[in-house]
């Protein structure tokens, strides 16, 4: 894999030339960005800069400016290869909160370890209606610990309007759900994107995540996709490097809050 040329197909297609993720929303290049616009409840923030030092701190005020005129927060996603260099320091300087660093990591699906299997007395269901949402969401919640309000608005969404661009799966050990994740398709790109690995308390290290990953990545490949991306952190970073995942740069969540 030629890290230089996927990073390249990255920001073309899924930064600069992204699509909405979620009805209702609006993808807008404004000035140097772009950016996604929506209600509270989706996700707003900027997906792709091509920025000079000397215009950086006044794009920025103009994106605070705008949100602010929307009355919500919205999230900056910087990547390490972003320019400029201090592009991270400028937002913060502007009143940004930066969250955890993630891992950019992306595999060809055909190349990955698909071998994987849920442990003994597990299953996989499919989440195709609201009370697969609700378990899948309950597990972020539990996972997390994080109000899952705003995953269940964008899920139900997605499934009424664009059921085949997203595929979500709860594990479930008996009737009690112990693990959950989705994927997003992006038609017209070779990407598809894996989203929102959790697993109860109990039930980690048991090898879920590696299952849940096997288990998408199976349907990217029937769906055709090329490439899988993922913002991995820490904790599973080494189990996709396993599998056969690349990392290709750092990404950081910038969130403004007015």
């Amino acid at each position: 894999m030629d890290h230089t040329e996927i990073l390249a197909l990255y920001d073309r297609d899924l930064r600069a030339g992204a699509r909405p993720d979620a009805p209702g929303t609006r993808v807008e290049r404004a000035g140097g960005v772009v950016r996604q616009v929506g209600s509270p409840q989706d996700w707003n923030g900027v997906l792709w800069s091509d920025l000079d030092t000397a215009g950086t701190d006044a794009t920025i005020a103009e994106q605070v400016s705008f949100f602010g005129e929307l009355g919500h927060g919205f999230e900056w996603k910087l990547y390490g290869h972003d320019r400029p260099a201090d592009l991270g320091r400028r937002l913060r300087a502007a009143g940004f909160t930066p969250g955890p660093e993630e891992t950019l990591m992306v595999a060809e699906t055909a190349d990955l370890d698909l071998d994987a299997e849920p442990p003994a007395g597990v299953r996989l269901r499919e989440v195709t209606d609201a009370e697969g949402v609700d378990l899948l969401v309950g597990v972020h919640e539990k996972a997390f610990g994080t109000d899952g309000s705003a995953l269940r608005h964008r899920l139900l969404a997605r499934l009424a309007a664009d059921p085949d661009t997203v595929l979500a799966v709860v594990a479930l050990a008996g009737d009690a759900p112990v693990s959950a994740a989705r994927m997003e398709l992006v038609p017209g790109t070779d990407f598809a994107g894996l989203w929102g690995g959790g697993t109860v308390e109990g039930w980690r290290g048991r090898g879920l995540y590696r299952a849940l990953v096997t288990h998408r990545a199976r349907l990217a490949a029937d769906h055709g996709c090329r490439y899988l991306q993922v913002d991995a952190s820490d904790q599973s970073r080494p189990i996709l490097e396993r599998l056969g995942f690349t990392p290709l740069t750092t990404t950081t969540p910038y969130v403004y809050e007015p």
